[in-house]
């Protein structure tokens, strides 16, 4: 599968809708900078969107759903088939995310790229299988060259999709047993950290899993040390199928002007990831929260990313960029429908 779509370039902010915004926030009647990040989320989503005004009303998520052949090191608090379990969830509208999706009017979708136990066909559920899970990468590479093409393809599908779709946001989730240990192994080799340092409970691990997590994740990347110089070649030795997703649907976003909001430690590992690929392809993310997870600052320190929300969530799925949403629409509004000194007949600054 050609790859040669990875090179292309992002596409650039609009500079003259990041000025026109800017200008409005000046002639609102409120004293400027009073609205704090409001307004910057505001004017940053002018430039993304090339409007004076922009919108967050149409919004894309899409869950990546795959199993990982490195649970079979016991990293995980739960048991392998609950990923395959959970694409069911999602199609039937029980998880926390068909819950946020549901409420926000959002369109969500699920892309299964592969689980030991195949939940088989459902509604709203792409089915883009691979394999039945990645291989225990603290044995072998984690995926063939191949699968890893396949993987960000399919991301990228799925911003192609939204993109056709009108989506005005695009929102990448995530669900895969051992994710946690995959996206921590691909932070510690693009951030050059310890273990120690970025590995965290995931799902549940009380300290002495998290002591062996970070001792598995060390074994993997002394095994693998001559073939991490490159992101591609970190994904491909030690990341996930729904974690190269992530990244390819972050880069296709970036090339087709398409605003991501970034969830939590998984998928920021995705966005560093992708930026390491594309640098370009920053300048199209707003982050959404920070994780519980112990390694999330570390990854959005290397993006100088401010999250929107600190709620203590650890769970993944996109839940936490969902909930940022009515944070975009609060800021669209006060951007879009304040009114200005001159339409107020108000006094401005002296």
């Amino acid at each position: 599968m050609n790859t040669d779509w990875l090179a292309q370039p992002c596409a650039a902010l609009n500079e003259t809708a990041r000025a026109a915004a800017l200008a409005r926030q000046g002639q609102l009647t409120k004293p400027p900078g009073s609205l704090g990040q409001m307004e910057a989320i505001a004017v940053q989503l002018a430039a993304m969107q090339g409007l004076e005004r922009p919108a967050a009303d149409h919004v894309a998520i899409v869950i990546f759903a795959g199993d990982h052949g490195i649970a079979a090191e016991n990293v995980s608090a739960f048991p392998q088939a609950v990923t395959g379990e959970m694409v069911k969830n999602f199609a039937r509208g029980g998880a926390a995310i068909s819950v946020l999706a549901k409420t926000l009017g959002a369109r969500l979708e699920v892309v299964n790229l592969g689980t030991v136990n195949d939940p088989g066909e459902w509604p709203n559920v792409v089915r883009a299988v691979i394999a039945p899970a990645t291989a225990n990468f603290a044995e072998s590479p984690a995926m063939a060259g191949e699968q890893l093409a396949q993987a960000l393809q399919a991301g990228r599908d799925s911003v192609l999709r939204a993109h056709e779709r009108g989506a005005q946001i695009f929102i990448g989730g995530e669900m895969g047993i051992a994710n946690t240990t995959s996206a921590s192994a691909i932070a510690c080799a693009l951030l050059q950290e310890s273990p120690q340092l970025l590995a965290g409970p995931g799902t549940g691990l009380d300290s002495k899993g998290v002591a062996h997590k970070a001792v598995v994740i060390q074994r993997a990347l002394d095994l693998h040390r001559a073939n991490l110089a490159q992101p591609l070649d970190v994904l491909r030795h030690v990341g996930g199928f729904e974690i190269a997703a992530l990244a390819g649907a972050y880069l296709a976003a970036a090339q087709n002007g398409m605003p991501v909001l970034v969830d939590g430690f998984i998928s920021s590992v995705a966005a560093l990831t992708a930026v390491r690929i594309q640098p370009g392809a920053r300048n199209w993310m707003l982050f959404a929260h920070t994780s519980a997870e112990p390694g999330h600052q570390c990854v959005l320190g290397a993006l100088g990313a401010q999250p929107l929300l600190q709620l203590g969530m650890r769970l993944g799925e996109g839940s936490g960029a969902a909930t940022a949403v009515p944070l975009l629409r609060l800021a669209c509004a006060l951007h879009n429908n304040m009114a200005t000194f001159a339409e107020a007949q108000v006094s401005g600054k002296l």
